[in-house]
């Protein structure tokens, strides 16, 4: 089979013969059935590879508009070098890859600030190309390995459900993870199959990150008889108790908090009376709507601030790119400049 000849008829053959691509194709396909465009999101990694090769077949086979970007974070002295080679091997299927180099100095905290420093840089494309969705190859390695780090970090229900199939970013924009129930190894067949090269990223083995010796805990986990998908069966329970609370949220963000265009008002007696986990999430989704941030405040600094305001000691507080204002009964909540 001559890969620079594999044309969408003889692809889309080769995915459907395969079993196990075949489905993960077919969750593409339905995450992905109610939009008409979409940017997927490619690192080089086995599990992007397998998104880009299956987008394109989608592209081509439901006439979808669909955009293949890689973010060159420049912060390996080879990443330049290694997007280049990623743009030519991507080139021989016919995937037109576009690479944005960031343009930020990141120094400090990399992993996070490249991750937030990439999702704006994406969002940015998409809302310049008006593009609804931002499609992303995490998967059930990425969940349990995101559970275990906020575990570590003690936190609660929210951040243990880990990642959502579905999610808003900036400017409305869908961030959409159609893998999240496979393995990483399932991704792996499909761009073992159709590619001769992977861009191996050294960082992931960096042990200097939390995330890479978290992975290597998942591992001394398995030897010890806990499975990977035992801690899946986990997240999914705690995720239907986040729905269960979301639920409630709802009704009491209608009873005690007004969005204005400029500010969020809250009544904090009313507030006061709710559980604590109420209470957590109705400052998240304050945070989120204001300051239109991806990635809520940590728990510790959303109780910290609850405590504050109790006390009545404090009558300003920053969290989350966000001045709280404490005025007699209400909390006055504005975006910080």
């Amino acid at each position: 089979m001559k890969r620079k000849n594999l044309n969408a008829a003889k692809l889309k053959d080769a995915v459907l013969k395969d079993k196990k691509i075949s489905k993960i194709y077919s969750k593409l396909n339905l995450t992905t059935k109610n939009t008409k465009s979409f940017l997927a999101a490619i690192s080089g990694g086995s599990d992007s590879m397998a998104l880009a090769l299956l987008s394109k077949l989608l592209k081509e086979e439901k006439n979808k508009n669909v955009y293949f970007v890689h973010v060159d974070h420049a912060i390996r002295k080879n990443s330049s070098k290694e997007a280049l080679q990623l743009k030519n091997i991507l080139k021989k299927y016919q995937i037109h890859l576009k690479i944005i180099k960031n343009k930020k100095n990141i120094q400090k905290n990399i992993q996070k600030n490249a991750r937030d420093t990439r999702y704006q840089i994406l969002c940015d494309f998409c809302k310049k190309n008006n593009i609804k969705s931002l499609v992303t190859a995490h998967h059930k390695d990425d969940q349990i390995e995101t559970f275990l780090i906020r575990l570590s970090r003690g936190s609660g229900v929210e951040g243990l459900s880990s990642m959502s199939e579905s999610t808003k970013l900036n400017y409305g924009i869908k961030l959409l993870r159609p893998f999240l129930k496979f393995r990483k190894e399932e991704l792996q067949i499909t761009s073992k199959k159709f590619f001769k090269k992977i861009i191996k990223d050294p960082s992931n083995k960096n042990k200097k990150f939390l995330r890479t010796n978290i992975r290597e805990l998942t591992k001394i986990l398995k030897t010890k008889g806990i499975e990977p998908d035992q801690i899946y069966r986990s997240i999914e329970n705690i995720s239907s108790t986040k729905k269960a609370i979301n639920f409630y949220v709802k009704q009491s963000l209608k009873k005690f908090v007004k969005f204005k265009k400029r500010e969020t008002i809250l009544d904090f007696n009313m507030f006061q009376k709710e559980p604590t986990d109420i209470k957590f999430k109705i400052i998240n989704t304050i945070v989120k709507n204001r300051a239109a941030s991806y990635y809520p405040p940590r728990a510790k600094k959303v109780l910290n601030l609850i405590s504050r305001f109790r006390s009545k000691s404090t009558q300003k507080s920053t969290l989350g790119g966000c001045i709280f204002e404490r005025r007699k009964n209400f909390v006055h909540v504005t975006k910080e400049f």
